[in-house]
């Protein structure tokens, strides 16, 4: 028992280094990439701001890009309030489902 004990002790380091390769592996495709995958799709959101389009910031209000500066974007959030926000602190754009058309706010899109 002991013998079985004082094996694994000295045995090559080649399992634990492929046990830690593949744990890097797992953390690279569950956490890194979809990260990067994400950040390239809030630079993408950022870049193509525009007046008219309607976005949502990273705080959860929904608003229309009235302007676009340097760094940052005057919005309208509500019929006569505009308030000007970091570029950074749009989330994403708001887009349409495929073939709908302008409808009543109060109307749910299905």
């Amino acid at each position: 028992m002991l013998a079985a004990a004082n094996a694994g002790k000295n045995g090559s380091p080649i399992g634990s280094l492929i046990t830690f390769a593949l744990i890097a592996g797992a953390m690279y495709m569950l956490v890194i990439r979809p990260q990067r995958a994400r950040a390239r799709g809030v630079a993408k959101a950022q870049s193509a701001l525009e007046p008219g389009r309607e976005v949502i910031l990273t705080s959860g209000i929904y608003g229309t890009v009235l302007h676009v500066e340097q760094d940052k974007i005057g919005l309208e959030i509500a019929p006569g309030v505009h308030v000007t926000v970091a570029r950074g602190a749009v989330a994403r754009t708001v887009d349409l489902p495929t073939g709908a058309e302008a409808t009543d706010p109060g109307t749910p899109l299905t």
